[in-house]
């Protein structure tokens, strides 16, 4: 895998452990903002409205730089922890990972939460299908129609996909660029005379 590759998700996937009467659902989400994932935290905890606990742990971005985990009243460090550990332990980023408990009557003390959290979060992604992502961003450019062979060799050259296309006496696109080419991009669109500083 290159700098600008990492694994997630496909598509939601679930997992199911059981001890002592308690079942822990975990509910696996491929995300790309914080956003996304309270929606589903919402979305668990109405469908699940009769749940004792709705932990969740996430972690967005190629680089992993946004995560959060919570315990949604278990003890500190015995849910949303354990779920963060699953998601790193299998290399995965913009994924997200709500685990429901319903109480079985029985409390599982400290090292019986982390199991189950753990045990879940690991049968959900097990069955998840992990995809390649590639870390980039969209460009806007704008040109005259005189230099779309130019932009449009330097986007065949670097393999670039585009989207948003209009080619009238002035065309703009979108391309979207990987970060390890970004520079080389900008430079090359910048000598045909695209972006100005």
């Amino acid at each position: 895998m290159s700098s600008d590759t990492y694994l997630s998700i496909a598509e939601p996937a679930r997992g199911l452990y059981k001890e002592s009467g308690s079942r822990f659902i975990a509910l696996a989400y491929p995300v790309e903002s914080e956003e996304e994932v309270r929606a589903l935290l919402s979305g668990a905890r109405k469908e699940y409205h009769d749940a004792r606990h709705h932990c969740c742990a996430f972690r967005i971005g190629h680089d992993g730089g946004l995560w959060r985990a919570g315990d949604d009243g278990e003890p500190s460090g015995s849910a949303g922890r354990p779920i963060l550990g699953q998601i790193d332990s299998a290399g995965l980023s913009d994924v997200a990972v709500i685990v429901v408990r319903y109480f079985g009557g029985i409390k599982l003390g400290i090292p019986g939460l982390i199991r189950a959290y753990r045990t879940a979060t690991a049968d959900a992604l097990s069955s998840a299908k992990i995809v390649e992502k590639v870390a980039g961003k969209w460009h806007r450019l704008d040109f005259p129609y005189a230099s779309l062979p130019s932009v449009m060799k330097i986007l065949k050259d670097m393999a670039v996909p585009q989207r948003a296309q209009s080619f009238q006496n002035e065309c703009s696109l979108e391309a979207f660029v990987r970060l390890s080419s970004e520079q080389d991009f900008l430079e090359r669109i910048k000598k045909i005379g695209i972006f100005k500083d």
